[in-house]
């Protein structure tokens, strides 16, 4: 049961890593060598006949090199020290998160807006999203920026941290892991939708959770940015997250555009085609710059619950385990 408060330790310290440091440039990133790894093997195996089962092998492949390439450093540095172990297990789990690196692409699409440079806003938005951006207006980089941000706060951080809480740094990489490949081959498209339907599957079973608790979390800590009575937000929420294509992604978009207000979905264009989603939200004001802003600020906030959260569900683990303990003593 140690183990649950050392990675309550781990994650809490993981958030303040990255809050500060962010992902450092001058030395090689994990996720970036998984992508690289999930590019090996999309070449070696995506062809030819039984897609969807050497999709399967290609995701146990990377699970499975990521979960021991982890685990094997942080069992090493707990039989050293336990506090090392912790140190160990903070720096690999700050790796797995990207909360300051989400609010850094987003700021870099909102400066050149409050300079009047759309070109320059369209290209750095290209960069996070997979939509086509070279004729978009304004108003259209803004909701793509926020819905970015509102989608990958479980993703990209409070995912992560929910499986840091259960498995410690090697279930939060092995997370990290399934997301990328999801990300890199989940596409449904001619070419994915055999080879990455086990990796698409697997990243909406392992989101379930998490995505639901940080949607709910995003609306009960949204201080002065909610536009909108809790409540209502609330109803926007249940009745809106299940529009979204993906099963879990709604639950962030909808949460946001409750409470500040505004409409996201609608029509995208993706490599030329149009693509038409469900709108969500009920739109009191037009959608601007500001909402970048208070959108970074709900990721923050929901971070910051969700960090709390968890330690209420290790208090509760912890006290269940103390009772067992004592009713078998008794016994």
């Amino acid at each position: 049961m140690n183990f649950v408060m050392y990675h309550l330790i781990a994650l809490s310290l993981a958030v303040v890593i990255d809050r500060i440091i962010g992902d450092p440039r001058n030395i090689p990133h994990p996720v970036v060598g998984i992508g690289k790894m999930i590019s090996f093997f999309d070449c070696k195996l995506n062809g030819g006949e039984r897609k969807k089962l050497k999709g399967f092998f290609f995701l146990l492949i990377i699970i499975s090199s990521v979960f021991i390439t982890t685990v094997v450093p942080v069992i090493l540095a707990y039989f050293i020290h336990p506090w090392i172990g912790v140190i160990i297990e903070a720096i690999i789990i700050s790796f797995a998160i990207a909360q300051r690196s989400l609010k850094e692409a987003a700021e870099e699409v909102l400066n050149p807006l409050n300079t009047g440079n759309i070109q320059q806003a369209r290209l750095k938005l290209s960069y996070i999203v997979g939509r086509d951006t070279e004729n978009l207006a304004e108003s259209e980089i803004i909701r793509g920026t926020v819905e970015t941000v509102a989608e990958n706060t479980s993703d990209g951080v409070t995912a992560p941290l929910f499986f840091a809480l259960i498995g410690g740094a090697p279930l939060a990489m092995l997370y990290r892991a399934v997301n990328t490949c999801d990300s890199m081959v989940g596409y449904k498209n001619e070419k994915y939708i055999d080879f990455g339907w086990a990796s698409a599957k697997f990243d909406d079973v392992l989101n379930y959770i998490p995505s639901r608790l940080t949607g709910i979390l995003m609306i009960l800590c949204s201080g002065s940015f909610a536009n909108q009575k809790k409540w209502h937000c609330f109803e926007i929420l249940w009745k809106d997250a299940k529009k979204h294509p993906s099963p879990n992604s709604g639950w962030g978009e909808a949460a946001v555009a409750s409470l500040l207000g505004i409409q996201l979905g609608g029509q995208n264009q993706y490599k030329g085609m149009i693509s038409n989603r469900a709108k969500m939200g009920i739109s009191t004001m037009p959608i601007s710059s500001l909402h970048i802003k208070q959108a970074i600020q709900i990721m923050h906030n929901t971070v910051l619950s969700f960090v709390f959260t968890l330690w209420m569900i290790g208090g509760v683990l912890l006290w269940c385990y103390l009772i067992m303990g004592q009713i078998r003593i008794t016994l």
